[in-house]
């Protein structure tokens, strides 16, 4: 994924500077990593841990590329301990919050789960946007987006994202149910928050399904 460096009205905080691409975007397209006391390579979501940020474009290639390569360590200019399973550990990471952001959003009364409930807020026009698990129903997906178009040329709703980031246990367990196939994020204060995490997980890209939700 090529970041693009936006206008100056348009950016949202200082840019940093991947150090396996060497090009520079907003904090939202990389993911921040620093040096533990040992000299261990640990991703930092929050963007919070004490230490000289290395920042790495926000998807599995380069992260994997940035261990393969030896990036880290010449960005930090010291001994970087980082293991092929650093790819495997940030995806890990960026599903936990992914899901922690769905079920913030479910008891904030700001999801809907379940075909019936998603297709009604769909007919009501307060979808901020459908997130379908990887592995859910194909049909129940194209009913969905269907109606999403249908009710589009009536006006009701502007663009919604279709996001698949998370398989169904994840969402499931997220949501303190059984499998979940089809949610709906409804329009509010909590939407920017779940679709960025949302969004970061699916541009970061899944490898293999967990063998249990809880694995995340």
């Amino acid at each position: 994924m090529r970041l693009v460096k936006k206008p100056d009205r348009e950016q949202d905080g200082p840019e940093r500077r991947c150090i396996v691409t060497g090009e520079s975007g907003g904090k939202d397209g990389l993911i921040r990593f620093v040096l533990d006391p040992e000299g261990r390579v640990v991703p930092d979501l929050t963007g919070k841990l004490p230490g000289r940020g290395l920042w790495v474009t926000g998807t599995r290639e380069t992260v994997e590329k940035a261990v393969s390569k030896g990036h880290f360590a010449k960005a930090a200019r010291a001994s970087a301990s980082a293991g092929p399973e650093l790819a495997d550990l940030v995806e890990r990471l960026l599903a936990r919050r992914a899901a922690d952001a769905l079920g913030l959003a479910r008891k904030a009364g700001a999801l809907e789960a379940g075909f019936e409930k998603v297709m009604t807020a769909i007919e009501r026009g307060r979808v901020a946007a459908l997130i379908e698990a990887r592995d859910g129903s194909l049909d129940g997906r194209r009913k969905l987006e269907q109606r999403l178009r249908v009710v589009k040329e009536q006006g009701i709703p502007g663009d919604v994202p279709v996001l698949s980031p998370l398989w169904a246990d994840e969402m499931g367990l997220a949501l303190g149910r059984g499998n979940v196939i089809h949610a709906a994020l409804i329009k509010g204060r909590m939407q920017a928050k779940v679709l960025g995490d949302l969004a970061r997980l699916a541009r970061y890209g899944r490898k293999d399904r967990p063998q249990k939700a809880h694995a995340m």
